[in-house]
């Protein structure tokens, strides 16, 4: 038996718990990060009981908080994919990982995190803590550079969503991928370095937590003016988590259903 957790009785049926699920690292920055956006949202709503689980590299994996929080009476679950993206994880591995759920446990899942408008103010804000000055964007270009993917789509999001970043004032936007796609970070720095107008580039890292290939981004950021922090706990992140926490309460969502993919920034 797992026993009611300190601090977190049994919530009626209209709360359901909220499951954030990240991917995982052998990194111990990317779970310390997970934790700390975790924190935020948690201190967004009050009341809220708020769970992580990793797909891979922790102990505290989607099927055992699952089954704990079914021991605990647990009846109502929103499953949130800590992605920016609907590539693989989103389409395959936590649709998978969720059908194997207890029987007693009925488990909406949210959309993923991308895109909206609130990852993009985030961005934004980390650019300008790194050092970055406002009056500078519309001299300023920026790589936006993503952890990869080998799904076509992800790769069409992250495109669309650097042509829309341009129409809010910077100079140029290219996007850059750090795996499986290209082009890299260092060869988007170098393109901007080109453009017409161009007098600074920033690398702004389409990614939540440190880890591999935020590394491999930041290396590839040596010849740009700026590199700003990775998303992380930012408050605009926090808030996206729960409005789709809102968003699949509402809509009702199915974990065996597919992810839809959000038509327009949201």
């Amino acid at each position: 038996m797992y026993p009611l957790r300190p601090g977190h009785p049994t919530r009626p049926a209209h709360r359901p718990v909220l499951l954030v699920i990240a991917h995982g690292s052998r990194d111990p920055r990317h779970a310390e990060t997970v934790h700390a956006l975790v924190r935020r949202v948690r201190s967004l709503r009050p009341g809220l009981r708020v769970e992580t689980a990793f797909l891979d590299f922790d102990a505290a994996t989607v099927p055992g908080v699952l089954e704990r929080l079914a021991a605990e009476g647990v009846r109502d679950v929103v499953a949130l994919p800590l992605l920016l993206t609907r590539a693989f994880h989103a389409k395959a591995d936590i649709p998978a990982v969720l059908r194997g759920a207890p029987a007693g446990l009925r488990i909406r899942t949210a959309a993923v995190l991308g895109p909206s408008p609130l990852l993009m103010a985030a961005l934004e804000q980390r650019l300008y803590e790194a050092g970055l000055d406002p009056a500078d964007k519309s001299s300023t270009g920026v790589v936006l550079a993503s952890a990869g993917s080998s799904d076509p789509e992800a790769i069409a999001v992250i495109a669309d969503i650097a042509r829309e970043w341009r129409h809010t004032g910077w100079c140029a936007v290219r996007p850059a991928f750090a795996s499986a796609s290209l082009p890299r970070t260092e060869d988007a720095v170098r393109a901007l370095r080109a453009e017409p107008g161009v007098r600074r580039v920033a690398v702004a890292p389409y990614v939540l937590a440190p880890g591999f290939l935020p590394d491999r981004i930041a290396r590839g950021a040596a010849g740009a003016d700026v590199l700003a922090d990775v998303l992380g706990p930012a408050p605009t992140v926090a808030r996206l988590l729960v409005r789709r926490y809102d968003e699949a309460h509402v809509c009702g969502a199915r974990p065996t259903a597919p992810l839809a993919r959000t038509p327009a920034l949201a």
